[in-house]
């Protein structure tokens, strides 16, 4: 990891903490930024390379865990890694069964937060570079016309040319035509690379659920 493609980010009331956690992180390297409430880091945009996000359990106004419920009901995906000076066995559960990464009791071992910050930072780098890929690929299908479009789910299904003109009400040889060209843009070079891709794009397929 390094400063140009990562980001710690750190929300905690108490700025002796904020300054000691940045200075951890700087010091292998990583960028970071710290908030003193939920409230300044929504103000702030978004980073754009691979982030997390180290949340202190107890902070004014909304609880740490409250506040991760609401980011992921605003689908903002970001690794957590809950720190706490008053945990307890519950609130650990709650948080891990909440997607949380790691939930650290101070005082805790510095490692121990740079492994659970290097271990986010791993998973969201792999969500990017998914969520990265299906966009290409969902840019691809909308540059197949709507004829290609409807054939495409059918030969994923592994359906015959013959079979799909039939369901199609179409000839073989036109069927034949728009599986070449979709394979062609979507750029596939076997089935199984196009059936991949539709599952990824979560496209459904004729007769499976």
């Amino acid at each position: 990891m390094t400063e140009a493609d990562a980001i710690v980010l750190v929300i905690d009331d108490d700025a002796a903490i904020r300054e000691g956690l940045e200075s951890l992180v700087r010091s292998v390297g990583l960028q970071v930024e710290t908030f003193g409430s939920p409230r300044e880091f929504l103000e702030k945009q978004l980073p754009q390379v691979a982030s997390c996000l180290v949340l202190d359990v107890r902070l004014p106004g909304v609880s740490g865990l409250d506040f991760h419920r609401q980011l992921a009901e605003a689908k903002i995906h970001i690794p957590v890694i809950f720190i706490t000076g008053h945990g307890d066995i519950p609130m650990s559960v709650r948080a891990m069964k909440a997607g949380a990464v790691e939930f650290l009791t101070k005082p805790f071992r510095d490692q121990d937060l740079l492994d659970a910050i290097q271990l986010s930072l791993k998973k969201d780098r792999a969500r990017r570079e998914r969520e990265g890929e299906i966009s290409i690929l969902k840019q691809r299908f909308q540059s197949l016309t709507p004829r290609e479009q409807e054939v495409l789910p059918w030969v994923v299904s592994g359906k015959l040319n013959k079979q799909i003109a039939a369901e199609l009400g179409t000839s073989e040889a036109t069927v034949k035509v728009h599986r070449s060209q979709l394979m062609r843009k979507m750029g596939a070079e076997s089935l199984a690379d196009l059936v991949r891709m539709a599952d990824k794009m979560k496209i459904s397929v004729p007769g499976h659920p």
